[in-house]
């Protein structure tokens, strides 16, 4: 985690304005007023590079309320879809969801034809961001 932490902030684009790093108390009050339960995987993501933006997948923030990565937006977007609640959003792409469950690993629904979850699967945030974000 630690190795794929330091790439994402070696590589991040500087030209972008981040957002603000986020917080527990960021995190305790989205959780508190969406009634959702941030996985333990993606809260540690948030906390340690939830202000980096790199490449065109772009993960959920939580300090830009106005931003189009905004979490609780973005969940309100994948509920209107079908999403389940107990699955988090971590990423749209272009419609569709990177969604993290109780488990930590990370899914993917497509919302396209019938929508659901796809065969894709990581481990857990850290495999996602390696395998797929820093990758894309």
């Amino acid at each position: 985690m630690k190795d794929v932490i330091q790439y994402i902030r070696d590589t991040r684009w500087p030209e972008e304005a981040p957002v603000q790093l986020p917080d527990e108390r960021h995190l305790a009050r989205i959780e508190e007023e969406y009634d959702i339960r941030l996985p333990a995987g993606l809260r540690e993501f948030l906390l340690h590079v939830g202000d980096v933006e790199r490449g065109r997948l772009e993960p959920v923030t939580v300090t830009d309320e106005g931003g189009y990565t905004y979490l609780p937006d973005l969940m309100t977007i994948a509920w209107d879809q079908g999403v389940p609640r107990e699955l988090i959003v971590l990423c749209e792409d272009e419609g569709d969801f990177y969604l993290v469950g109780p488990d930590d690993a990370v899914v993917f629904w497509s919302c396209a034809g019938t929508g659901g979850l796809t065969e894709d699967r990581w481990d857990s945030v850290w495999h996602w961001a390696r395998d797929k974000w820093l990758r894309f």
